[in-house]
C-alpha cells in the first residue's frame, strides 16, 4: 500500500508532462474557431473617421478578409505589406482596430498605408471578444453570405496567402 502511495504521484506527474509536452508540439496558428461556417457575431462599429465604420451585416456579397489589427501591435507592420498586396489583387480587406484610439489608428495608417476598404474602431474590445480574438493580428476569411470560413492567427505570410488563403478565396468566389 505504501508503495502505491509513492507510485501514484509519479504516474500522475509523468502523464501531466506528457499532456503538456504534446500541447507544445501543436501549431498555435491552427487553433480551431467556433465561428467556422457560422455568420459573424452581430456588430455595428464606428469608423476611425466619421462615416468610416461598418456593421457585420454589411460584410456580404463577395469573399473578403476581416483583419483585426492595432497600432500598438508588434507583428502588424510585418503583415501590412501582405494586406496591401491582397487588396491590390482585388480582394476586399476590412479592418477592425482592436483596443486602439482612432487617432492612433489614423496615424498608423498614415505611416504604413491603407489597404482597407473601411476601418471600424473596436476601442472597448467587445467585438473582438465576440469574434474569439486572442491577439493581433488575426484575420477571418468570409464567404459571400458573411459566414466565417477560415481564421488566420498571426501575420499573413506570402506562403499563407499563396498556399492557403488565396486558393480558398478562389474557391469561395466560384461557389454559387
Amino acid at each position: 500500500m505504501k508503495r502505491l502511495l509513492f507510485i501514484a504521484p509519479v504516474i500522475a506527474f509523468v502523464a501531466l508532462v506528457g499532456v503538456f509536452g504534446y500541447g507544445l508540439t501543436q501549431d498555435p496558428k491552427k487553433l480551431p474557431s467556433a465561428l467556422i461556417d457560422r455568420p459573424l457575431p452581430a456588430f455595428d462599429l464606428p469608423g476611425i473617421t466619421p462615416g468610416g465604420g461598418f456593421a457585420s451585416a454589411s460584410l456580404k456579397g463577395e469573399p473578403m478578409l476581416l483583419n483585426v489589427f492595432a497600432s500598438w501591435c508588434a507583428a502588424c507592420p510585418q503583415e501590412h505589406p501582405m494586406l496591401t498586396r491582397i487588396s491590390g489583387e482585388g480582394v476586399p480587406v476590412y479592418g477592425l482596430a482592436w483596443k486602439d484610439k482612432p487617432q492612433d489608428t489614423r496615424d498608423w495608417i498614415e505611416r504604413f498605408g491603407n489597404p482597407y476598404r473601411r476601418i471600424a474602431a473596436d476601442e472597448a474590445g467587445r467585438t473582438a471578444i465576440d469574434l474569439g480574438v486572442t491577439g493581433v493580428p488575426e484575420t477571418f476569411i468570409l464567404d459571400k453570405k458573411g459566414r466565417v470560413r477560415f481564421k488566420q492567427i498571426g501575420p499573413i505570410s506570402p506562403e499563407d496567402w499563396d498556399g492557403t488563403l488565396k486558393p480558398l478565396i478562389a474557391r469561395l468566389r466560384a461557389e454559387a
